[in-house]
């Protein structure tokens, strides 16, 4: 098992119409926590580092975190994918790459189409002679990646288009596509109101499987009908990481005295009890039902 494609996941979950959840680390803690879940329910797994992870100048230990990330996931029994997100520049994929992910997203919603389109393109050529997955983006998740705390309400002018998906997948050749329906990163300001008529309309128009970015804070019915309308992939963090700190402020709370094992214990189980439950919510069928 261990190490794989995470193009190698996806075609298999769309395939059996289901999604592969996909969980961001940047400590050991949280890896030990997802790798764990996916390991106790023998279910496959994206492992998701930030581009901090491959930039020594962002993150000093850097190389030694993804020699560590690589080995453990490498002698993992389940499936699982390494994965860079939300790589913004081609440099950064190239460190994905490099430091050993088996697939990487250049993020490039931000910029106009066509300069997404080349960059995606020149990432892609990379990538595929390596046998590296690539993600990419098109419209706009709102909400600030780096502020878990900063959700907004998304912007239905941001949304992708059934033309810019069909465009984007005919000129790049990617292997998988996130878009924006009305997700958003963070914490959610209102309901989150997802355009399924929109989805639907992506799924027919391309044949790749479809990602979903700002998946914390929907309810278990809203990812099931996600997944019903075709998402392959469910990109979740801040639930997890929310769902660790609220752990933790309640053990201290109710304990006099503890250690700070102890602390790190509450948090790796909350973490990893969040990932087990959306495991089963996004319906990954384990490995023994994967043939």
């Amino acid at each position: 098992m261990s190490l794989v494609s995470m193009k190698e996941l996806l075609d298999r979950a769309k395939e059996k119409n289901y999604a592969v959840g996909a969980f961001d680390t940047m400590d050991r803690v949280t890896t030990e926590a997802i790798l764990e879940a996916a390991e106790e329910t023998a279910t496959p797994i994206i492992l998701m580092v930030v581009p901090p992870c491959v930039n020594t100048g962002m993150m000093p230990d850097a190389e030694e975190f993804m020699h560590y990330v690589v080995n453990r996931c490498s002698r993992s029994p389940v499936p699982v994918a390494l994965h860079l997100d939300h790589a913004p520049s081609y440099e950064d994929c190239i460190r994905g790459i490099k430091y050993g992910c088996t697939s990487v997203m250049f993020d490039g919603s931000s910029l106009p189409l066509e300069e997404n389109i080349a960059i995606t393109k020149k990432v892609i050529e990379a990538a595929h002679a390596c046998g590296i997955t690539v993600e990419a983006e098109i419209g706009h998740v709102a909400g600030h990646e780096g502020n878990m705390l900063d959700g907004n309400v998304a912007d239905p002018s941001c949304y992708t288009s059934v033309e810019e998906a069909v465009r984007f997948q005919n000129e790049t050749g990617v292997d998988c596509l996130a878009v924006a329906i009305g997700t958003v990163h963070g914490v959610y300001k209102g309901t989150p109101n997802i355009d399924y008529d929109r989805l639907d309309e992506i799924k027919k128009a391309v044949s790749i499987p479809i990602v979903l970015h700002g998946g914390s804070g929907l309810s278990d019915e809203d990812y099931k009908k996600l997944v019903q309308h075709g998402i392959n992939k469910i990109n979740f963090f801040t639930g997890m990481t929310l769902a660790g700190a609220k752990a933790v402020q309640d053990f201290a709370a109710a304990t006099p005295k503890f250690q700070c094992m102890d602390v790190v214990q509450v948090m790796a189980k909350a973490q990893k009890d969040v990932v087990k439950h959306h495991i089963q919510v996004f319906g990954t069928l384990p490995v023994s039902r994967q043939s």
